[in-house]
Order: C-alpha cells, then sequence, then structure tokens
C-alpha cells in the first residue's frame, strides 16, 4: 500500500519518492477542485530531473528509471503521431490552406463523414492536452462589456455550424495604464487572461442560414439573403462555408473573447458615442445658428445668393467633418483589434492540429512518469487511487508550488493499455521495474510498424488527370 512517508520540501536533491498520507488517513474520494486545472505547468525534463535522483530509486535504479522515462517519451510521442497522420487526412477536404492538388473528389455523405471524424478527433486531442472547454453560448464568458483594450464587440453566434473554444492556462498577468484621476500617473494592474486559447469554427451554408432566419425573423427568402449577405460582410472573402478554420492564440484577456471570432463587429462605447455626440451636436448647432443669423438679416443673402451658398457650405463642411471623425473613431478601433491579434495569433489551421497534437503528448508522458513513480516503489490496489492522487498533487505542490487536479484514470489506463502495470482480480496494481519496462517498451517498439493499420479510408473517389482542377 501506499506508505505514510514524508516528502521533503523542494529542493535541487528533490524527494526520495512521491509520498503523502496513510490511506486511513485520505477520504474515499478522490479531493477534486473544479477551479483547478489538469494542466501541468512543467517542462517533461524538469519534471525526470526531480523523479531520478539517486535517493528516490532504491538500488541504484536511477538511471534506469531516467531510460525508461526516455523511452516512454518516444513511445507515446509516436502513437501521438500515427493518430495525427489519421487527423490530418481526414482534415484535407476542409483545410483552408492546402496548396496540394486535388486529386478526390467527395460526395456530401463523405464530408459530413470526415467532419464529424475531425471535429471528434480534434476535441479528444484538445482533453488529452488538458484544455478545457468554454461554451460559445454562454453570455456570462463571451458577450462581456467589459473590455481590456476599450473595445465594445459582438459576435452573431448563429452563422456557424461548428465552433468550439478551448482554453489552457487561466491565469493573470500584470500591465500598466494611464490613470486620469490621478494625475496621468502609471499605475500597474491584473489582467486576467488565458495562456493558450483554440478556437474551432465553421460557417453553416448560405441557404441553410437563409432559411434559420426566415423562421427566426418571419421575413421573406428575399429579405432573409439580403440580411445574412449583411451581416457575413465583415468576414473576409477568403472565408468559405466548406472549410473548417482553427485558430490558436496566447494571452489573450478573458474579457475579449470575442476579438477571436471572424465576424466581431466594433460598435461604439457610450463614451464614444457622448463625445461625437457632444462635438458633433456642438459644432452643428453653432453651424445652424450662424446660418440662420444671416437668413434673418433681412433679405441680404437672398439679393446675394452666393453669400447662401457660402453658408450652405460652411454647413456641409462641418457635417463632412463630424462624418470623418466618426469613421476616424471607427478605423482606430479596428486598428487596436488588428493589432492585438497580431501579437496574441500562434498558428492557424494545420498547424494548430501538428502543435496540439505535441502538447497532448507531453502531457500524456508527464501524467504516466508520475503515476509510474508512485506504482514502481509502492503496492497499490485501485481502491488506493484516490490516496496516490493526493499525493502526486502534494508532490507538485511541495516541488513547483503548483496546484492541480491531476488526471490519475486516463494516466493509469494508458500504462495499463501499454503492459507496463497489469491489474489482478483482486484490484492489486502490478508495474514492472524500470528495466522491465524499458525493454518491454523496446520489444512493442520493433512491432510497432507491423501492426500499423492500413490507413485507407472508403470517404471519396480518385479523380483521373483530366478532371484535376487546375491550380
Amino acid at each position: 500500500m501506499v506508505t505514510a512517508t514524508a516528502a521533503p520540501a523542494a529542493s535541487g536533491q528533490g524527494p526520495s519518492r512521491l509520498a503523502g498520507p496513510t490511506p486511513a488517513a485520505q477520504p474515499s474520494a478522490p479531493n477534486v477542485n473544479p477551479a483547478l486545472e489538469r494542466f501541468i505547468p512543467v517542462t517533461t525534463l524538469a519534471l525526470v530531473d526531480r523523479l531520478t535522483v539517486p535517493a528516490a530509486w532504491p538500488n541504484g535504479d536511477c538511471e534506469r528509471a531516467r531510460r525508461f522515462f526516455r523511452y516512454l517519451n518516444f513511445w507515446r510521442r509516436q502513437k501521438h503521431t500515427q493518430r495525427l497522420m489519421s487527423l490530418l487526412r481526414a482534415y484535407e477536404p476542409f483545410d483552408p490552406d492546402s496548396d496540394l492538388l486535388i486529386t478526390r473528389e467527395y460526395s456530401a455523405t463523405d464530408k459530413k463523414k470526415l467532419q464529424k471524424r475531425t471535429v471528434c478527433e480534434i476535441e479528444r486531442i484538445l482533453e488529452r492536452a488538458n484544455y478545457v472547454r468554454i461554451d460559445p453560448k454562454s453570455v456570462e464568458m463571451i458577450l462581456t462589456k467589459d473590455s481590456h483594450y476599450g473595445l465594445d464587440l459582438h459576435v452573431d453566434l448563429g452563422v456557424f455550424e461548428e465552433c468550439l473554444l478551448y482554453y489552457r492556462g487561466a491565469s493573470m498577468k500584470r500591465d500598466r495604464r494611464t490613470n486620469y484621476r490621478k494625475f496621468m500617473r502609471k499605475e500597474e494592474f491584473d489582467v486576467p487572461i488565458y495562456r493558450r486559447l483554440m478556437l474551432l469554427f465553421k460557417l453553416k451554408p448560405f441557404d441553410i442560414r437563409v432559411k434559420e432566419v426566415m423562421a427566426e425573423r418571419n421575413i421573406s427568402e428575399t429579405e432573409a439573403a439580403k440580411f445574412v449577405t449583411q451581416m457575413r460582410g465583415s468576414l473576409s472573402t477568403e472565408v468559405k462555408d466548406g472549410n473548417i478554420y482553427i485558430k490558436l492564440f496566447k494571452n489573450i484577456p478573458r474579457s475579449d473573447l470575442e476579438m477571436v471570432f471572424p465576424n466581431t463587429r466594433v460598435k461604439f462605447r457610450l463614451l464614444d458615442k457622448i463625445k461625437l455626440g457632444v462635438t458633433g451636436g456642438g459644432a452643428m448647432g453653432m453651424g445652424l445658428v450662424g446660418t440662420a443669423g444671416k437668413l434673418a438679416a433681412g433679405g441680404l443673402t437672398i439679393a446675394n445668393p452666393i453669400a447662401l451658398m457660402g453658408a450652405v457650405a460652411g454647413l456641409g463642411g462641418i457635417a463632412f467633418r463630424q462624418g470623418v471623425n466618426f469613421f476616424n473613431q471607427k478605423q482606430r478601433y479596428m486598428v487596436v483589434m488588428a493589432q492585438n491579434l497580431y501579437f496574441h495569433a500562434m498558428a492557424d489551421n494545420r498547424g494548430v492540429l501538428i502543435k496540439l497534437s505535441e502538447r497532448a503528448a507531453e502531457e500524456d508522458v508527464k501524467e504516466e512518469i508520475l503515476l509510474y513513480s508512485v506504482l514502481a516503489k509502492e503496492p497499490a490496489k485501485r481502491s488506493d487511487l484516490p490516496v496516490i492522487d493526493g499525493v502526486i498533487e502534494k508532490y507538485l505542490h511541495t516541488t513547483f508550488d503548483i496546484r492541480v487536479n491531476f488526471d490519475l484514470p486516463d494516466a493509469l489506463e494508458r500504462l495499463i493499455a501499454d503492459g507496463v502495470v497489469t491489474e489482478g482480480p483482486d484490484g492489486t496494481l502490478h508495474t514492472l521495474q524500470p528495466t522491465d519496462a524499458a525493454a518491454h517498451l523496446d520489444a512493442m517498439w520493433d512491432r510497432f510498424l507491423d501492426d500499423l493499420p492500413d490507413g485507407s479510408r472508403a470517404e471519396g473517389s480518385e479523380l483521373d488527370a483530366e478532371d484535376f482542377p487546375h491550380l
């Protein structure tokens, strides 16, 4: 069973083992804090260095443990690469950035199957990478009025057939701003951010969206088509409803999630409306008063049409200037949004899939080496899992000063699936020691290519050369 050894504080030598209270002192269920993420913000190398110090492994097994962890790292990444290749094949018909010759055509049924497979597999990768889903329909989280960048943004979520929004690493960052109430002094403040934010979207086909608008607004098809066309006017002409778009961002303020959507519309804030209204109204009022005064000065202006035309032209100039101010303010909004998105963007489409797959593999490896470091040293049963979960979470907090909700069940199932851990009839978990575990993965690696699936899919049919579309 898991013993009650004391876990020392983090140091250059590291703990001798992952340890915690005795099973009797633990509750019967895991201590799950829903506010904590499963993401472990530590590199694999840092974990391996601290988990394989000589004092942590009796009989000089520390080097053997390092060797096994290295094997496990490569093995897990190769398994993820296998699934990534299958995902990229499914995503190919929807990739907006593809520069490859189209040699296969797909029926509507085929594309529906591939679309579903693509979205489901991306969700699986995001879960493995310890991302957390945000419901795009959550008004409290998406359609916020407060904005870090001083923008009032609006998003129409009804245009999307597929829409996934995931984050990883909800935290704070320090920023500076000018406080006008304190004589223009700079002050620091905390900004809630998502360190990583992934958006996947696919537009609804135009005709389907038109039918929805007809039902929602009880209008004719012509009016609905005009409305949908107008609403899609904020989208780039490059955005097609047949493609699936995937975006990855970093350090996005939580109050500006609307900024990452493709159909974001900038609205004027109340302060800007008041400012434009006061300045514009004042200028127009003064212009009207001046023009009326000239008209009231007897028949002077009627007898002098040139003077009348000059007064009217002056009034038109004031109106034109206020219109320019209006468009300039909107343009400043768009520049602020574009500049900030430029520095927040990390990857697009196929590049996002590759990056997420690599992150998912890394998270799997970190979870597995932490769990293995307990099971290889301490006899345990499945009933001890709540204790082990608490032990690992305590170790991460003591060693790295981080708090996470450790994902123990998934890590255990992967180790069992690979044969590194086996479960007896009574629930006892038997774990291969480092030398045997490394030899076991070595043998699996030798069979890996022989066991690869064919990879062929029934969707689509190959085109003849004369049917290839012109590039």
